[in-house]
Parts: structure tokens; C-alpha cells; sequence
């Protein structure tokens, strides 16, 4: 068992948001511990993650954080010599009927006047960005040339080598079992094999952050659905971008795919209804729904085959936004979870905006965020490009 040792800040999660939010409060000078029930980084929604990274949101926080994540992947060789894979291939939302054209247009002023660089093509713009989709009924769409794309698993265990490096401590194979408050204050944490001090807690155990949460007697909206994706043979260079198309077919709300550098076509849809629950076993029904969204949008790709699909969660909430920040009349315990299914994109941006927020250093664009994706909002503003 583990003696108590005190902490500036404990974080449960060494995921897509625990962790780069590790590496910035170590380099920030604080003393930090990850516990992480699972045996290494990034084990859990994060590995399941396809590699898409955009600020192309509806949602004004999210832009922010993802434009902030944008900077941090795409310098992130630059800055500290890992290659990640990041590659700015941009996304294009295609439209294939009047209500996804509609709805696409009427973002466009408010995308660009939060910062996104972001236009409307024609259909024969979008063929030129991607040659090989479906002409047929194709209206155009929306292309974001800096939006892009990175491995999950090489992105964590960069942020998990280098916060190592700043000083952060990790514990693996080590569960939360409870948390210590007293006069309101966050105390401790108590885990399978032992007990530490700290300032504050950060929730930020994905689809396991409501039940954490319980242990301080703060319920919050976040239930995991599960969700597939799937790998093809590698075929020849075709596109850069990140098609995405946000018509609800049978069995599916949306539909996404790209090209990796390396040639395979990695794909994944969102499944009508949704699929709730920690479940990551393949369903019978995943591989010809999706396959027949993706021919039908790139018939060029009819005779590829797939290599392998597997299955991740998504940790929900009602409004499809994060819940970030800290709880009134709880001193200390500070909430970094519910990114459905974004975390990879929006997990640098959020361990930077949680960083200066516990050093006291937020912005008013920061301090804004907070108040949007408050715990005790009304989750009533519905991200449309979820």
C-alpha cells in the first residue's frame, strides 16, 4: 500500500484530457499525480479515437478549445521533436439535400467570426477537394483547411513521456475508490492500493467520471454509447480531407472517413439509436451499414477490403458539450469529462484552459468557456455538428 503523500492536484484518467493537462500543470510547477485504473495511457476511449482533430463546431467553446488544440498538435513536432502524425488534410461537411445545405450556411458567419477559417464550396470545389465523391446530388459543402488529423495513441504517449519529464507522477493498474472531503473541501483520494493528500481533484475518467463524481455527492449527465470504426487495405493517395456527412440514414445518424497517410481509409458512423453502455464488442451490424455509407459516397471504393473494425465509447452528456470546471460549495474537486466522443481533439485545449484555471490565470474568452460548460448548466443548447 501506498503511504500518504500530499499533491497539488490528483487527476483520475491518464486519457486524452488527464493527461496533456498532466504534462501543463507540471510544467506550470505543480506537484501532480495520475491515477489511471488501466495498465498505460490512453487504454481506454482514447485508443478508439479515428485521429480526427477539428474546431469546426457549432458550439463557440469548442471552437475555442479546438482551435487552441489545433496549435498544440500541429506545432507539437516543432515544439518537442515526436512525430504524431499530424497532418492538416482540413474537413468538408457535405451537403446532398436542401436542409444539411441550409444548415451548414447558416454557421458560416458565426464560424468565421469566432476565428474559423472556413468557406462554402460548390459542388464542383468540393469534387476538386475530394475527386472522388458521389457527384450525384452533391450541392457542396463547408472546407476547413486547418482542421486536420494526428494519431490518438502516439499524441498520448507523447504528452504522457514529457509530462513524466516535467515532473508528473503516473500510477497505473490504480482505481479511485473515494474521495475525502471535509468542510466542503476536497481533501484526499483513496485507491486500491493506498491513500494521498491533495489541493484539488480533477475528474477526468471519460466514462467513468459520473460514478467518480458520485463519491463527492455530485451527480453529472454522462452516460458512455458505443460507437464503431473500421480500417481498409492501404489503396493509392486520393484525398487529404475528412469527409463528413450529417444526413441520418437507417441505423445511423451521421458518417465520417478520411484518408491516413499511409493509404487506408479509416471510417466510423454514429449509430441510430445509440448504443449505451462501456461496451466494446463488435456488433454484426456495424460493418455493412457503414460500408454501404461509404461506397455510397465513394463508389471508387467498392472493391476495397477492410481490415479489422473495433469498438469505443463515448462519454455523453445531454447538449453534446464538455463539462469542464469546478463545483460551487465543493472546494477543491474540479470536473474535465464528458467530451463526447471529441476528446482527442479537444483534450490539449482543455488541459491548458484546467491549467489556468487552477493556477488563477484565465482570460476572459477562458473565463467564458467555464461558464458554458458549467456542471449545473440547463444542457439545453444542442451542438448541431456533433
Amino acid at each position: 500500500m501506498s503511504q500518504n503523500m500530499t499533491y497539488d492536484v490528483i487527476i483520475a484518467g491518464a486519457g486524452s484530457i488527464g493527461t496533456p493537462t498532466a504534462l501543463y500543470l507540471a510544467q506550470a510547477g505543480l506537484k501532480v499525480l495520475v491515477l489511471e485504473a488501466m495498465a498505460s495511457p490512453g487504454q481506454a476511449s482514447n485508443k478508439h479515437a479515428i485521429g480526427g482533430v477539428r474546431a469546426t463546431h457549432s458550439d463557440p467553446s469548442k471552437i475555442h478549445l479546438c482551435t487552441s488544440s489545433i496549435e498544440i498538435f500541429s506545432t507539437w513536432k516543432e515544439t518537442y521533436g515526436d512525430d504524431i502524425d499530424w497532418r492538416s488534410g482540413g474537413y468538408n461537411f457535405v451537403a446532398y439535400t436542401n436542409e444539411i445545405e441550409a444548415t451548414l450556411k447558416s454557421l458560416l458567419d458565426r464560424q468565421r467570426e469566432l476565428g474559423l477559417n472556413i468557406d462554402w464550396v460548390s459542388k464542383e470545389e468540393n469534387l476538386e477537394i475530394v475527386p472522388h465523391l458521389n457527384p450525384e446530388g452533391l450541392r457542396g459543402g463547408t472546407f476547413s483547411p486547418e482542421d486536420g488529423s494526428a494519431s490518438p495513441l502516439k499524441a498520448c504517449f507523447a504528452f504522457w513521456k514529457h509530462a513524466q519529464a516535467a515532473g508528473a507522477d503516473f500510477r497505473f493498474n490504480e482505481k479511485v475508490t473515494g474521495i475525502d472531503v471535509e468542510s466542503n473541501k476536497v481533501q484526499g483520494v483513496r485507491t486500491n492500493k493506498g491513500s494521498y493528500s491533495c489541493n484539488i481533484f480533477l475528474n477526468s475518467a471519460g466514462g467513468w467520471s459520473r460514478q467518480i463524481s458520485q463519491m463527492v455527492g455530485v451527480d453529472i449527465p454522462i452516460e458512455p454509447d458505443a460507437h464503431e470504426a473500421g480500417i481498409t487495405e492501404p489503396v493509392q493517395p486520393m484525398f487529404d480531407t475528412m469527409v463528413v456527412d450529417i444526413r441520418a440514414c437507417p441505423g445511423s445518424s451521421n458518417f465520417y472517413f478520411y484518408q491516413h497517410p499511409t493509404g487506408k481509409i479509416i471510417f466510423c458512423l454514429t449509430p441510430e439509436p445509440q448504443l449505451w453502455g462501456n461496451r466494446t464488442q463488435n456488433t454484426s451490424s456495424f460493418l455493412p451499414q457503414s460500408c454501404q455509407r461509404l461506397v455510397d459516397l465513394m463508389p471508387i471504393l467498392g472493391n476495397i477490403r477492410v481490415r479489422r473494425t473495433w469498438r469505443g465509447t463515448y462519454p455523453m452528456t445531454p447538449d453534446g458539450n464538455p463539462i469542464i470546471g469546478g463545483v460551487e460549495g465543493l472546494d477543491g474537486y474540479m470536473i474535465g469529462a464528458g467530451t463526447c466522443g471529441q476528446g482527442f481533439m479537444l483534450g490539449p485545449g482543455v488541459g491548458k484552459l484546467l491549467t489556468n484555471a487552477i493556477i488563477g490565470n484565465l482570460n476572459q474568452l477562458e473565463k467564458d468557456c467555464l461558464h458554458r460548460m458549467r456542471y449545473d448548466r440547463a444542457f439545453d443548447r444542442k451542438e448541431l455538428l456533433k
